[in-house]
């Protein structure tokens, strides 16, 4: 498809996260303040806990359904307004699993054997991995194309899997001989896209980090969020002029990072208000920024996490919702697979 046939499709967002428990600020600055953003700017956007893509690896059922309706609740903390945005899980929406079993019929093995991730998350015993983790990017790209979304912001670490789920969608449309699946975007933009441990930055933040003093968890006190700043690792020299100058510093570079995105400023902006002043200095402000966008959100995920039945209420909306975009186009994709449609609703 060209990308002229592609600008045909009306502008649409999807986005999925894992409810893998333990939100952190990595996830609200690379995600869910981006999905804000996104919203408030007009765009119709769908955002999906992607419940069905956690149990490619084993999950506690409880502590699964907690992570979920958690993972709901920072949605909706952060700003995502559920009337305003369609908010779900995917195991609520079939659609998900319809499409991604024609995806796992028109994706290649050979493009399957490039994912890294699965190298990653598989490791040296990739045989005692389930299919699913192997086959889950054609299940990525039925999230994405259930709903013929143009746009997807994602992380560095899946934009490969993006990158298949445009494949895949050009593939259906050559082998078929149809304009039907746009050809999604990757949206990878801004400071702090990739949040890095306090410990080491080097290493991207992770809630599966041993050392809780890596992250800030989204539940975090203002307290927590004050020390762990205060503890975090840096080096002696002054803060520099230039981004350019933080090469060789990655401490040093996350931190004026993560100033940069929680204030909405540039790197740039936060070093022309910084240079030449120590940790001793740039920490407390940092501190003191990161409690006053941080700490009520925390304190608004307490509140939902304190009704879970409201949470079960408006992710069933959502669902309805996404139904309602997802169904027309699976059942015209099922058309022009050829597949017998005759059974009544």
């Amino acid at each position: 498809m060209t990308a002229a046939a592609t600008a045909r499709f009306s502008p649409r967002v999807f986005s999925g996260i894992q409810p893998s428990g333990g939100l952190t600020l990595g996830n609200y600055l690379g995600a869910l303040k981006r999905f804000v953003e996104t919203q408030n700017a007009g765009i119709e956007s769908v955002y999906c806990i992607v419940d069905m893509h956690a149990i490619t690896v084993w999950q506690d059922p409880a502590k699964l359904r907690h992570a979920t309706r958690e993972l709901a609740a920072g949605f909706i903390a952060a700003g995502i307004d559920p009337e305003r945005s369609i908010l779900f899980n995917q195991s609520q929406v079939s659609a998900h699993v319809e499409l991604g079993w024609i995806f796992t019929c028109v994706a290649r093995l050979g493009w399957m054997n490039r994912m890294t991730q699965f190298k990653d998350k598989a490791g040296k015993n990739a045989e005692a991995a389930s299919l699913g983790l192997y086959a889950y990017p054609a299940l990525m790209a039925a999230d994405i194309l259930a709903y013929h979304a143009t746009h997807v912001p994602v992380g560095e670490d899946q934009k490969q899997h993006v990158e298949l789920t445009r494949d895949i969608a050009a593939k259906f449309n050559h082998d078929y001989g149809v304009e039907f699946f746009p050809i999604a975007e990757p949206v990878i933009e801004g400071a702090a896209t990739r949040v890095m441990s306090l410990r080491d930055g080097t290493k991207k933040m992770s809630k599966s980090d041993p050392s809780d003093q890596s992250r800030i968890n989204l539940t975090d006190s203002a307290d927590d969020i004050a020390q762990k700043i205060r503890r975090a690792k840096t080096d002696a020299e002054p803060l520099p002029e230039i981004p350019q100058a933080l090469e060789g510093r990655p401490e040093a570079r996350n931190l004026v990072n993560i100033y940069a995105a929680l204030a909405g400023v540039s790197p740039e902006q936060v070093l022309a208000d910084f240079a030449g002043q120590g940790f001793a200095a740039f920490k407390p402000r940092l501190a003191e920024l990161a409690v006053s966008v941080l700490a009520p959100i925390s304190a608004e995920m307490g509140r939902l996490m304190a009704d879970p039945a409201e949470i079960d209420r408006i992710l069933g909306r959502g669902a309805e919702r996404a139904e309602a975009i997802a169904r027309p186009i699976l059942e015209r994709t099922y058309e022009i697979v050829g597949m017998v449609r005759s059974r009544r609703a």
